[in-house]
């Protein structure tokens, strides 16, 4: 394998799992990020965010050479053959991508680009609608170099579907892989650089590359959304709705992959990205119902549960609860659209108070509110003395909870789980009150 140098602009969950994967894979790897405590960090072998098994492959990749952050864009670009734009794309308070951060790299690869001589392959990798690569990124990098594209430079689009909490394996072990190419030289050195990923391969054109993350997102999104609202019809005959998509889920043309009913979908990838591409279907004219439907649902579904919650313990005023989990999954530590946060300021509104545990998240969580939580460091601190305990994300150590710890250390042996982490039957056989979403009350 040729030696390709890799700069990758942005060091968030797509730009540091994919850099640690490159360097793994063999290739030097250099990460850039516009905070300097960051990148100190990193070339210390530290990550600036939890995923498993990240920091000790990292580390790894730093004390071998491979892998190394930066502040500095332009000499990172300088020392590459192809660049990586994977930098974040919020949403704007109109639900579409704020696209600043993208438009910055690309006039610094262009800047760059100005001076080199070699043919530099650019690969966009963040998430952007369909047209941005070509419309947004071409031109500047145009523009500022001075260079014209599949002659001068290389374009791809390169979408990413990694998993938060998972992020780490799915680097090294996609599933399948995407090549948006505007050109076949470009493609061509990308494909190279993913010969030793064993999983299929697609190339395309660059708008094609850009929809399919957005429409993946958004089935996934969906099939989340449609077994929460079949929690609402199984709980009305008190049916368990976990066997519902269990019987769903073996129709191979459904697998039971994202069939289970919760509190809602959250996260840095599904909220933001089904918002986006709504907000762009709005301005082209396209109609979105299905989609604009995903989005109303996911948010009624917090409510839902704190109605659960009221419909077990009657009026909330003056009771503690012992909040468990505040990322918006387990095995991450990110609390981005985190359904933990209309949860609980539900809860403070109906005269509440929350003593709250994460393993990972609290911090993160901490200035997403003003609200007077009470953080505990362990989720034994948690239950004692609460009236009930409320999961809100399954991490393991919360799934470890056993029944006589719930018994012996709240008020009231009051278990409401927004994410059917532990064995229903098991817990009411032991004298636990169990209620969850998607199966109504199992201790009438």
């Amino acid at each position: 394998m040729e030696k390709i140098r890799i700069a990758v602009l942005g060091m968030g969950y797509v730009g540091l799992a994919g850099g640690m994967a490159y360097a793994k894979h063999g290739f030097k790897t250099i990460c850039t990020t516009t905070t300097p405590s960051k990148a100190k960090n990193l070339n210390k072998g530290i990550p600036p965010f939890y995923e498993p098994e990240l920091e000790e492959l990292v580390k790894e990749m730093v004390e071998k050479g491979m892998l190394s952050g930066s502040t500095n864009n332009i000499e990172t670009i300088k020392e590459s053959d192809v660049t990586f734009i994977c930098v974040g794309t919020p949403s704007l308070p109109d639900g579409s991508a704020d696209l600043s951060a993208v438009k910055d790299t690309a006039k610094d690869i262009g800047t760059v680009l100005k001076n080199k001589d070699d043919y530099h392959i650019v690969v966009t990798k963040s998430t952007i609608v369909p047209g941005t690569t070509e419309n947004l990124v071409l031109p500047i990098l145009e523009k500022y170099s001075n260079k014209k594209v599949g002659r001068d430079f290389g374009l791809c689009m390169n979408p990413e579907f990694l998993r938060q909490g998972q992020a780490v394996h799915d680097s090294l072990n996609p599933d399948r892989i995407v090549i948006g190419e505007y050109d076949k030289k470009s493609g061509d050195v990308l494909e190279r650089i993913y010969s030793g990923y064993d999983c299929p391969k697609m190339r395309c054109e660059i708008r094609a590359a850009e929809l399919i993350k957005y429409a993946a997102n958004s089935l996934l999104a969906t099939k989340i959304t449609f077994a929460n609202e079949f929690s609402r019809i199984s709980e009305k005959f008190n049916i368990d709705v976990y066997k519902v998509m269990k019987g769903v889920g073996l129709d191979f043309r459904i697998n039971p992959m994202f069939l289970n009913a919760g509190c809602g979908f959250g996260g840095s990838c599904f909220p933001k990205d089904v918002n986006a591409i709504v907000a762009l279907s709005k301005k082209i004219g396209a109609e979105t119902p299905l989609l604009d439907a995903v989005l109303y649902t996911n948010e009624l579904q917090p409510m839902h549960f704190v109605d659960i919650i009221k419909d077990t313990v009657g009026d909330l005023r003056g009771k503690t609860v012992a909040f468990l989990g505040l990322s918006f999954k387990p095995d991450t530590d990110d609390t981005r659209a985190t359904r933990a946060l209309p949860i609980i300021k539900r809860l403070y509104q109906e005269g509440a108070h929350v003593k709250a545990y994460d393993p990972k998240a609290y911090y993160k969580f901490k200035p997403l509110t003003d609200l007077p939580i009470e953080y505990m460091d362990t989720w034994e601190d948690a239950l004692k003395n609460a009236d009930f305990a409320v999961v809100q994300s399954d991490w393991q150590v919360i799934k470890d909870i056993k029944p006589e710890d719930f018994k012996t250390l709240l008020r009231n042996p009051i278990v409401i789980d927004g994410r059917r982490s532990y064995d229903p039957e098991e817990l009411i056989k032991n004298g636990i009150t169990y209620r969850a979403i998607g199966w109504k009350n199992l201790n009438d």
